[in-house]
């Protein structure tokens, strides 16, 4: 009963979470789009500083909130894999790429500055490359684990096709980040909203 109740709790944390950063995002960059193009970003060109650099202007702490409680929710989410689909490595993979997540709370530096590279820059920049790495280990695992199940045996194609499209739209950035993005958001959704029916 406690495991089944926590299972559909990391379910909700992770419908929830995409939807909340999808909607913060996009709002901030509206919000924000002149305080962004201040700093070299173009949203059909260089979309330099992007999402990270929500959090450098004038509305930037919903951001780093946004950071922090959408990495907290994927943390929990890949735990509620964890005792659906009894199997430790690859989720705890995801369960990491959350806790990075919630390291980006370490504020960027814009590309196009004046000023040497700051400590918070250095680590914001480290939880970024850790959180792209181990996401994408993890994806990869996971459709194998996938596989082996009945229940989610479909999903295994989808997450293996979906890292086919992140892995180098995330190395590509420019206009690309835009679709690794909505690739990741869209596939935590649909891995959520299939963990909440095996309950």
């Amino acid at each position: 009963m406690v495991k089944s109740r926590l299972i559909k709790l990391a379910a909700l944390a992770g419908i929830i979470g995409p939807v909340v950063f999808a909607i913060m995002v996009t709002g901030l960059t509206f919000a924000e789009a002149s305080f962004m193009r201040s700093i070299g970003w173009e949203p059909f060109g260089n979309v330099l500083d992007w999402p990270s650099g929500l959090a450098l202007g004038p509305y930037g702490w919903l951001m780093t909130i946004t950071f922090f409680v959408c990495g907290v929710l994927m943390a929990f989410f890949a735990y509620g894999l964890n005792l659906a689909l009894q199997e430790k490595f690859a989720t705890t993979l995801l369960m990491l790429a959350g806790f990075a997540m919630m390291g980006l709370v370490f504020t960027t530096d814009p590309t196009i500055r004046s000023y040497p590279k700051t400590w918070h820059g250095f680590l914001h920049d480290g939880f970024f490359a850790v959180l792209g790495v181990i996401l994408m280990l993890g994806m990869l695992l996971l459709g194998r684990v996938f596989q082996k199940s009945e229940h989610w045996r479909n999903l295994a194609i989808y997450t293996w096709a979906t890292l086919a499209l992140v892995v180098p739209t995330f190395w590509l950035k420019g206009p690309w980040f835009y679709l690794f993005l909505s690739a990741i958001l869209i596939w935590s959704e649909v891995t959520a909203l299939r963990l909440r029916s095996t309950q």
